[in-house]
């Protein structure tokens, strides 16, 4: 005869989490932490859009807007530390609406600011909040999902990011041309605080609440999702077959530690994870907000003309991004990334090739590499909460994040220091080089696709 071991009650919760599939409450919670994404994404973006105007009225020159687009970045490497640590202590819920009451208040101040020197104060501290935002509800919505297809309903969440970059650029061609830079501050900063409103409706991370030895509170809110999606558990990944390595968790095994992250179980993943991160967002911000200006300054479009081009880049982008999300489960991550980064590294070396790239092209294939590279960094969002363990989940996506931070301070301004010293041509060189540095590490990546998030962290 078989022994009978009783289970873990922690286990029997974490089987059940994996079991539900998706259901009324996580649509709820992508909708709700989107649409905080979403007007993330249009802050961040907001700067390449009213700099056109800016610069004859402030007289700002290349190392001036350099230090401007980086400005928000300088603060999201400390918001989103802080914030990824603080997410580990009071919860996932609670520190993504402190991140988004900060972010949306100082976006007012930006659009008060009446000189550099007091827009860039802002938009540091506006940075802030935006850098914790988008790591916390990462490390959010990955916790809410069981393993099958949890690639597809993140993306689809990440998508809204996308989609902010594009609501950036739609208005900022609309608003700014008429209306003057100060009102796409306002546009995206006061919507944003009615999702305050709606942030204390959000059922916190079972998982978290796991780690935390809450368990009748995990185990009221996944009866809330079984209740809401009104199905048996009978779903892909709750067999015990998944959890046998599994230890059971306790308060005193949950506690965060970052210093986790460079253990020999750990060490690895984090250095590639990071080298991911600094590669994606050094090409990704550093074009994003650099080419309106490009076009205008140095191509001599109009500055609705400049506009129109980046959002014909941004829309190319959604597109991509939707593709990807419907193939990622079927792909994996690792084979997306070394995809992404060769389609979007060789465009930009071509260009770099040239010493004087004609316009059109420059449009043309700056879109194509930019669809590319949106994509892995969507992707990296997903994997990077996925190789790490619940108790340093968020403050793991936190740090990687800040690696963000400083590739896309960096960025920018290395854009405009190449671009004063060498000409356009450099500029592509450089992000195609980098492009290539990425396809490197996502050879290292390893692959978690359809597996449980307590597994891959084994």
């Amino acid at each position: 005869m078989k022994s009978i071991v009783a289970e873990h009650p922690s286990i029997a919760l974490l089987k059940r989490v994996e079991s539900i599939g998706f259901t009324r409450l996580h649509r709820r919670a992508r909708l709700i932490m989107g649409t905080a994404t979403f007007f993330d994404a249009f802050d961040v973006l907001t700067i390449a859009y009213v700099m056109p105007v800016l610069i004859p009225i402030w007289h700002l020159g290349p190392r001036d807007i350099g230090l401007l687009i980086a400005a928000s970045f300088i603060g999201q490497i400390f918001g989103a530390i802080f914030f990824g640590w603080l997410a580990e202590r009071i919860g996932r819920v609670p520190s993504a609406g402190i991140t988004i009451a900060i972010m949306s208040i100082m976006g007012i101040g930006c659009g008060f600011a009446w000189s550099f020197q007091s827009l860039l104060f802002f938009r540091v501290l506006q940075g802030i909040g935006m850098g914790g935002e988008v790591p916390i509800a990462a490390a959010y919505i990955n916790e809410l999902c069981g393993a099958h297809k949890r690639g597809r309903f993140f993306l689809f969440y990440e998508a809204l990011f996308v989609l902010g970059l594009v609501g950036a650029a739609a208005m900022g061609t609309v608003l700014v041309p008429r209306f003057g830079w100060n009102v796409m501050f306002f546009v995206g900063a006061l919507p944003a605080l009615g999702i305050l409103l709606l942030i204390p409706s959000l059922k916190e991370s079972p998982r978290w609440l796991i780690e935390k030895g809450r368990l009748s509170d995990a185990n009221d809110i996944i009866q809330a999702f079984e209740k809401s999606g009104g199905i048996a558990l009978t779903r892909h990944h709750g067999d015990s077959e998944n959890y046998k390595n599994v230890a059971p968790v306790s308060p005193a095994n949950g506690k965060a530690e970052w210093k986790e992250l460079f253990s020999p179980q750990y060490r690895a993943r984090t250095f590639t994870v990071w080298g991911l991160w600094i590669c994606v967002y050094f090409v990704n911000y550093g074009l994003n907000t650099w080419l309106p200006t490009v076009y205008n300054t140095v191509y001599g479009f109009s500055v609705s003309d400049s506009l129109r081009a980046g959002l014909l880049t941004n829309v190319s982008a959604l597109v991509a991004v939707v593709v990807c999300a419907t193939c990622i489960d079927r792909l994996g991550r690792k084979v997306w990334f070394l995809l992404g980064f060769l389609a979007a590294g060789i465009p930009l070396l071509i260009l770099g090739g040239s010493s004087s790239p004609p316009a059109l092209a420059v449009l043309a294939l700056t879109t194509l590499s930019f669809a590319f590279v949106t994509t892995n960094s969507m992707v990296v969002y997903l994997y990077t909460p996925e190789i790490y363990p619940t108790r340093i989940r968020a403050v793991a996506t936190g740090i990687a994040s800040s690696m963000l931070r400083i590739a896309s301070a960096i960025g920018p301004i290395a854009v405009g220091f190449s671009l004063h010293a060498y000409g356009v041509h450099a500029v592509f060189l450089l992000f195609g080089i980098v492009s290539v540095i990425g396809a490197f590490f996502a050879t290292r990546a390893v692959e978690t696709r359809e597996k449980p998030l307590e597994e891959i962290s084994l």
